[in-house]
Order: C-alpha cells, then structure tokens, then sequence
C-alpha cells in the first residue's frame, strides 16, 4: 500500500480524524493501512493473541492497552502469526518488546514505545467495541491509515 496520510488529509481534509503524534512506527512495513478491528485490554495479551490468529486481510488491529508503558502487549511471535495471516498492521496504545524481529516483517506496527517484558495472560479484555486515545475514537469498521508522518481515521475507505 503506497497511501500518504499528508496526502490523504489533503484530499479528504474533512473526513479524517488525526491521531496526536504520539507513536513510533516499528514495523518492516512503514505505510499500512485498512478497516480498523478492536481490543480492549491492560497488561494481558491474550485477546491479541486470539485475534492475529484470526484472518486479517484489509485489516488493522488497534489495540487500547491502557497506554501502559509496564509491559508488552506485542512480540515477535504474535507479530508473525499475524502476518501469517495476512494483517495489514497493529496500532498499539502501550508496549511492544522483540523490536528488532518485528522491524524485519512485512507488518505495519506502530506504539507508544517498547518494554521488554510480557504480560500476563488472564484472558481479561473486551473486542469490538469503541475504544478512545489520541484525541480520536476508533470504532470497529471504521479504516486506519499509518506511515511516518501520522495516523489518520476515517468512517470510509479513501483508497
């Protein structure tokens, strides 16, 4: 996908939420974008782990940890089930660990820093439902478009 969010935000100025500069573009894909899927969760990953498993062509994975900057709700072994199963990218609000791995797959990743340690796995967290950070709200079904300038959503597609 070769999308520009400047571009983007200079054709459809108005139909576009502009996410605060707050996130560090990690992945081998640096331009990514698609129909937006949520989770809910803090410091317990095992709803991204149930969720990268799932096919995920055209989509991108938002993650609402919380912000957390304690533990990684993303690594190098999710990352790749991921792509195997063909995601478009992950925006996560909180921690990522396995950087250098996850810089080498064909995946947008972007989040709020890295932490090398896990999280714990209780199986606690919600999907599919709204979720607000960045000064924008993410809803299921809207679309998400990332690369080094910013992240951008809209209610439609613009690609």
């Amino acid at each position: 996908m070769s999308i520009s969010t400047p571009d983007l935000c200079d054709a459809h100025g108005d139909a576009v939420q502009v996410v605060e500069p707050m996130f560090i573009n990690y992945g081998g894909r640096e331009r990514f974008g698609g129909q937006i899927v949520t989770i809910k969760c803090f410091e317990d990953n095992s709803l991204v782990r149930e969720l990268v498993a799932e096919p995920g062509q055209g989509k991108v994975l938002v993650v609402d940890a919380g912000g957390s900057m304690r533990r990684a709700c993303l690594g190098d072994m999710l990352a790749e089930k991921a792509v195997a199963n063909g995601w478009e990218g992950i925006l996560m609000y909180g921690c990522i660990r396995d950087v250098d791995q996850i810089s080498a797959l064909n995946l947008g990743v972007q989040a709020l820093g890295t932490h090398p340690m896990k999280t714990e796995k209780k199986g606690i967290g919600e999907r599919d439902l709204a979720v607000t950070f960045g000064g924008v709200t993410f809803r299921p079904g809207d679309y998400l478009y990332g690369d080094n300038n910013g992240i951008i959503v809209a209610q439609q597609s613009l690609v």
